[in-house]
């Protein structure tokens, strides 16, 4: 099947049966292909997972060879929202397919994501009408705590990694996400790594795979 987003998919080893999918968002500028880097340490322990990294909703003004999942262009918060709603939307819709194709539930599917990704998987999780099995969310933030608020519908259990020295996505934002989340009785980790800036290094690769294997049914 083609999904309605163009997808990097990465399937289980020897044919094994599906029984759960990680959905991985990349960040701004990125693309499906480089958030699926970070299957190739949790392949292996995750037997009968598959992988899906689709690329963001447009291409990236800073990055033509990169997408973005909303426009970050224009300083305003009203703009930013309305843009990552459209891309929930449509994330909303992949996440329909992907239940219909592989014949799964919410609680067998973890979103994940970084930076921009975190935000829209911590937006898609929080909106639905059932719980995700969980989110895992790298160097993010709650895009307007306002608007979230008014629409939390679910309380997918979290996790939340960040860098103490991100110049890019404060770490500030890790706190205040956990704040809300904790205020909303959201079920909520966090994990802050010490001396590390904007990505994903390999002590929140494998906390972030330790959580996700405690949650799912492998």
């Amino acid at each position: 099947m083609k999904f309605s987003l163009n997808t990097n998919i990465i399937f289980p080893d020897e044919k094994k049966d599906i029984k759960n999918a990680i959905i991985l968002l990349h960040g701004y500028g990125g693309d499906g292909n480089d958030i699926s880097c970070l299957t190739i340490n949790w392949k292996r322990f995750l037997p009968n997972s598959i992988f899906l990294c689709p690329d963001g909703l447009e291409p990236c003004p800073i990055n033509p060879n990169g997408f973005q999942w909303f426009d970050l262009t224009k300083n305003d918060p009203e703009y930013i929202l309305q843009e990552s709603i459209k891309a929930e939307n449509k994330l909303n819709l992949f996440l329909q397919e992907i239940k219909k194709e592989y014949n799964l539930t919410n609680s067998q599917i973890c979103l994940s994501g970084f930076s921009q990704g975190c935000m829209m998987c911590l937006n898609i999780g929080l909106t639905s009408n059932e719980k995700f099995n969980c989110i895992v969310g790298f160097s993010g933030k709650i895009i307007n705590e306002i608007n979230l608020s008014k629409r939390i519908n679910s309380k997918t259990k979290t996790f939340l990694i960040h860098g103490d020295s991100d110049a890019v996505v404060s770490s500030n934002y890790l706190l205040e996400a956990k704040d809300f989340l904790m205020r909303h009785k959201v079920d909520v980790e966090t994990k802050m790594i010490k001396n590390c800036d904007h990505h994903i290094p390999i002590e929140a690769s494998s906390l972030a795979l330790n959580y996700i294997k405690n949650n799912l049914i492998i």
